[in-house]
């Protein structure tokens, strides 16, 4: 039994950040009791799931010159807490911790073995070593159940409908109304749905009429379209299609350059080619079941056309479908079993430097739990390992002071 003297600190969530912040924690604080409470019977689901099973724990961040593109909401905090805690540090915790990480072309950050549980291991087996509780089947669901601890830190995750955060609420906390991010989208076209499996590699993705742009990957579905360039859109406007129930037109730039290039590369095409048949040469490189789709319909019964026959009209067209093809999002599609969350406790309630509450001492956030989310690729699991190692550290000092 610890001694009166013991200091005891209740971690609220079993989740990333939440063993990232116990196993750190009892690695500054040898002697202090630690214990994380978990509601459901499994610890660490989420991170088991994530990545297909095979869990991108972070990115190297190569070629990101700004965080506000992978980090909507949070990146002025991340900014500064990744000072103390960043990517790098997040790199060599893990290979240090018995680890070994791999990085892809596309800068996200695996374990090596390509398997989620090297990093579920390794959280088990550093908390079993160094003696931390974990209570299961264990909702908290107030502070007076947890009022015996010297700290507390919440660390639950996001909360799509928001009844996990109406305790944090009662007790003063500001919260931002919580929406999914992080998903793809269902589209009411048919013929484009009947191209499922089609993948092209480099598509920009707008919502006409605002800001919200992405690039990347896109996959056509059977309900719509995925891929990361539709991800990142969804996570840059979460509120925005949250607040017109995800009911709103999507426009989508098929092919890299601008308007002018794609109008000069039709017309040299058209001079180098002109005996060849519209269909049977694709100057962009698009899948040709794509290519023939566009063509169709952009032009109809002239898609059948020989480059030769093509007119001023024909081209204009073909530029305006290749760089504005326009869609109507009829609804979201989320992942079944792994989504992120915008909104949260809004970083209005936090002390930025220590994360701690500025309405109750010794209460601290960390995780997706916060107003922070990223766009896939690594970058919320490193949100989770900076927000968590922040906690520590400030309950550390606490206690040492």
């Amino acid at each position: 039994m610890p001694s009166k003297s013991t200091v005891r600190t209740a971690i609220i969530g079993g989740g990333a950040a939440g063993f990232f912040l116990a196993v750190n924690l009892k690695e500054m604080m040898p002697e202090m009791e630690v214990t994380i409470f978990e509601r459901s019977q499994r610890v660490l689901s989420k991170v088991e799931i994530s990545g297909g099973g095979r869990c991108n724990c972070t990115n190297t961040f190569v070629g990101i010159h700004d965080l506000q593109t992978v980090y909507p909401r949070g990146h002025r905090l991340l900014k500064r807490l990744f000072k103390v805690f960043d990517y790098l540090d997040a790199y060599q915790w893990f290979e240090r911790h018995g680890v070994p990480l791999v990085t892809q072309d596309d800068q996200c950050v695996f374990p090596k073995v390509q398997d989620s549980h090297a990093i579920i291991d390794c959280f088990l087996s550093l908390a079993r070593r160094s003696h931390i509780n974990i209570c299961t089947d264990k909702k908290i669901q107030s502070l007076e159940e947890v009022q015996r601890y010297d700290f507390i830190a919440v660390t639950t995750g996001g909360s799509p409908k928001g009844e996990g955060l109406r305790w944090l609420m009662d007790s003063g906390h500001e919260i931002e109304p919580p929406v999914p991010s992080l998903f793809t989208f269902s589209i009411a076209d048919e013929a484009l749905k009947a191209l499922m499996g089609t993948v092209v590699e480099h598509a920009t993705v707008m919502i006409p009429g605002t800001k919200f742009r992405a690039s990347g990957p896109l996959l056509i579905t059977h309900w719509g379209l995925s891929g990361p360039a539709i991800l990142k859109l969804s996570s840059y406007a979460a509120r925005q299609l949250a607040e017109q129930n995800y009911q709103m037109p999507l426009s989508v730039h098929w092919v890299e350059g601008n308007e002018q290039d794609i109008q000069q590369t039709l017309v040299e095409t058209m001079v180098q080619y002109s005996p060849k048949h519209l269909s049977t040469l694709n100057p962009f490189g698009l899948p040709q079941r794509l290519w023939q789709y566009l063509l169709e319909k952009a032009l109809n019964a002239r898609s059948q056309i020989r480059w030769s026959e093509l007119n001023k009209k024909d081209i204009n067209r073909l530029v305006n479908i290749l760089c504005n093809d326009t869609y109507q999002i009829t609804s979201r599609a989320p992942f079944k079993d792994e989504f992120v969350t915008c909104g949260g406790v809004s970083l209005k309630s936090v002390n930025p430097s220590t994360l701690e509450s500025k309405i109750i001492p010794h209460l601290y956030f960390a995780g997706e739990v916060l107003d922070i989310d990223g766009i896939t690729g690594g970058f919320n699991f490193q949100a989770a390992w900076t927000t968590a190692y922040t906690v520590a550290c400030s309950i550390a000092s606490m206690c040492r002071e």
